[in-house]
């Protein structure tokens, strides 16, 4: 928040500002709730709208869900969720929530973009939801991913120690830091080949996080978590081992 504030002071004022306030992409992180206080307070002041995009909303593994920013403030928040991360990835149907009047004005900027959505994706998910199948989907889901998280750290703290992460309460995603000075540029190369891929942490940032990376579980089995792991130890290692024999 302390960033954010010296940016605004900075200026220009934005007029949105993009949040994924729980499980966020890539870092996994949340939002705590009097950070959601601050920025609202923030877009207040400022007079900026806050897009609350929060698709993993109802993947949480433990503990209670925050309040969201749209019913802390319904005038200042767009919120948007998608049923794409509870349902079915291909589904691609989500929604907007705010103010009738902004609401109105984007569905005029939408229609007139790309004509019309998916008809059948929204109503198979209408019929889903009406059928009461969807609270069943979620709590497959949520299981599914709590073993694939918990696969995944285990399998990081035996395979490889040098990985410094937060295990993740919910959501898809795992961010870890690597000891400075990794090239994780090499990584990515030494571990495509041995049939493993994530994505460097440099490619969500402008700048930095050099040794840093991002591990998606979401659509890998605690088998080929483990294995992919194993992999990708082996190359991290391999790289080092190099390394040391270059600087020697």
């Amino acid at each position: 928040m302390a960033a954010v504030e010296r940016a605004l002071a900075a200026g220009p004022a934005p007029k949105l500002a993009h949040i994924i306030p729980n499980f966020q992409n890539p870092a996994g992180c949340t939002l705590s709730e009097p950070k959601r206080e601050a920025l609202l307070g923030l877009a207040r002041r400022d007079g900026f709208t806050i897009f609350e995009d929060d698709p993993y909303v109802a993947l949480r593994f433990e503990g209670s869900p925050l309040p969201t920013m749209l019913s802390m403030d319904g005038d200042t928040v767009v919120y948007a969720s998608s049923f794409s991360k509870t349902v079915c990835p291909g589904i691609r149907v989500g929604y907007l929530v705010g103010t009738s009047e902004l609401i109105a004005r984007i569905v005029k900027i939408a229609t007139g973009t790309y004509i019309s959505p998916s008809m059948v994706s929204q109503a198979i998910v209408h019929q889903f939801c009406l059928s009461g199948t969807l609270e069943r989907s979620i709590e497959v889901v949520r299981a599914a991913l709590r073993e694939r998280a918990e696969t995944l750290c285990q399998a990081l703290e035996r395979e490889l120690p040098e990985a410094r992460f937060v295990p993740p309460t919910g959501g898809y995603f795992l961010w870890v830091d690597l000891p400075r000075g990794t090239d994780v540029g090499a990584l990515f190369e030494a571990a495509a080949e041995r049939g493993v891929l994530f994505v460097k942490g440099s490619d969500f940032v402008l700048d930095g996080a050099e040794s840093s990376l991002r591990l998606a579980y979401s659509g890998v089995t605690p088998e080929e978590i483990e294995e992919g792991v194993k992999r990708l130890a082996e190359a991290y290692h391999q790289l080092s081992a190099v390394a040391g024999e270059d600087a020697a």
